[in-house]
């Protein structure tokens, strides 16, 4: 049997990696990234980060469809991605651009056409 002493220590060892983990790379970059210190070369690289991250979640979704790749056009989300990205292209915003790709599946739903 193990000491039940050496339980709780362990357990808020535990805690305490979980939450350093979790808050040091949110923390970090903006403890030393802050205000206009940054060259403007690295300001422009940056600035593609938030579309790179949108494109990775929404990537897979757009091209798999039913468990498998699809790119025709009996794919659902991207018929609908497509003018949506002209959207998102046209208007620059991100929740926008959402709002109107869901409420061309819910459309394209509904009505039967997929």
């Amino acid at each position: 049997m193990s000491d039940s002493s050496a339980y709780p220590s362990g357990l808020l060892l535990c805690l305490l990696g979980s939450v350093a983990a979790t808050l040091l790379p949110k923390v970090l970059p903006l403890t030393f990234l802050k205000g206009d210190s940054l060259p403007p070369l690295l300001r422009q690289w940056l600035s593609f980060v938030p579309v790179a991250v949108m494109a990775a979640l929404v990537g897979p979704d757009v091209f798999f469809y039913e468990g498998q790749f699809n790119a025709s056009t009996s794919n659902l989300f991207l018929m609908v991605a497509l003018p949506s990205l002209l959207l998102a292209w046209w208007s620059k915003n991100y929740f926008l651009t959402i709002a109107f790709g869901l409420g061309l599946v819910i459309l394209a739903r509904a009505t039967g056409m997929y």
